[in-house]
């Protein structure tokens, strides 16, 4: 069974009740639902917006779910935790994706195993937020140490020396390896995504994930990583997409701007037959509270 079947049954099996619940709210002349990242209204940038703000916003602009940026959590606790999951009932909005950081590209083996818990600490609090998906990153060499440099340089950064890229690779399998068991136990898929470091290019990130044996891992689908050519690109890392964040520019970007074509998105994904959510990461300039409705209403008209 491959990776995406696998995800859609398995995961469908628990939650049958919400899932025909909620198939109420899905467009009938479209295959997906539509949600928010809280990243759309926090750019790592004073002053903060909450997780249950943006549940507020997901509910008022009618979409169905949103996906939570692991730092922009106020904290971990359980009480906060289960204030997140009865905002998200009280609102009808379904928490889909935890966004999260590690970095499993390091040398050092005590520094890996750090990054390791996390993430398994990460897969613990999805559970308990009723999350079916974690946003996994492979993590970079950190040869370039700003991220506005590594932006400048379209992510592309020297390997460390005195390792090789192999290794590189090696430690990042060696290490989501680590954590399947506990994602597989928790009943939460890593979605690994195309981001920077060594899933910079669909090569990188296939090289990772068809490494791995097991549907308990697939690919996340960020729509504006891909900074050259992205169409084919995003063609070869669509079939085994689990989940799909989208990302719009009204109002210019902030390190770059794309301007992608979002029906020719909607196609390659309607050939693999991609069921699944498209998330919005809103990365404009422009006021989130203009830019995001607008992104929603394109995303919605690209993909119905």
């Amino acid at each position: 069974m491959d990776r995406r079947k696998f995800i859609s049954t398995s995961l469908l099996a628990p939650f049958a009740g919400s899932f025909l619940q909620t198939c109420g709210k899905i467009n009938m002349n479209s295959n997906y639902k539509f949600a928010i990242a809280t990243y759309s209204y926090w750019h790592f940038r004073e002053p903060k917006v909450t997780v249950q703000q943006v549940i507020d916003h997901a509910h008022n602009l009618g979409v169905d779910g949103v996906d939570v940026l692991h730092v922009q959590m106020d904290n971990e606790s359980p009480e906060y935790i289960r204030s997140l999951v009865d905002r998200a009932q009280e609102k009808d909005i379904e928490l889909i994706c935890l966004s999260i950081h590690q970095d499993f590209v390091d040398p050092d083996k005590e520094k890996r195993n750090k990054n390791i818990d996390h993430t398994k600490k990460c897969i613990d609090i999805a559970h308990d937020l009723g999350i079916s998906y974690i946003r996994l990153n492979s993590g970079r060499w950190n040869t370039i140490d700003s991220f506005d440099e590594l932006m400048a340089n379209k992510g592309v950064e020297p390997i460390l020396p005195g390792v090789t890229e192999d290794e590189g690779f090696q430690w990042c399998i060696d290490s989501i390896n680590e954590c399947l068991p506990h994602a597989q136990q928790a009943g939460v898929v890593l979605a690994l995504e195309n981001h920077w470091g060594l899933t910079r290019t669909p090569e990188g990130l296939l090289r990772i994930v068809n490494s791995i044996d097991s549907p308990w891992l697939g690919v996340l689908m960020d729509t504006g990583n891909f900074l050259e050519d992205p169409y084919e690109k995003l063609e070869e890392i669509a079939p085994q997409t689990v989940f799909v964040q989208a990302k719009t520019y009204y109002g210019g970007g902030e390190w770059y701007t794309l301007d992608l074509d979002y029906p020719r998105i909607a196609e390659i994904l309607k050939k693999v037959n991609y069921k699944g959510y498209i998330s919005l990461e809103f990365e404009g300039k422009e006021d989130a509270n203009t830019g995001v409705p607008k992104s929603i209403e394109l995303l919605k008209k690209s993909f119905s």
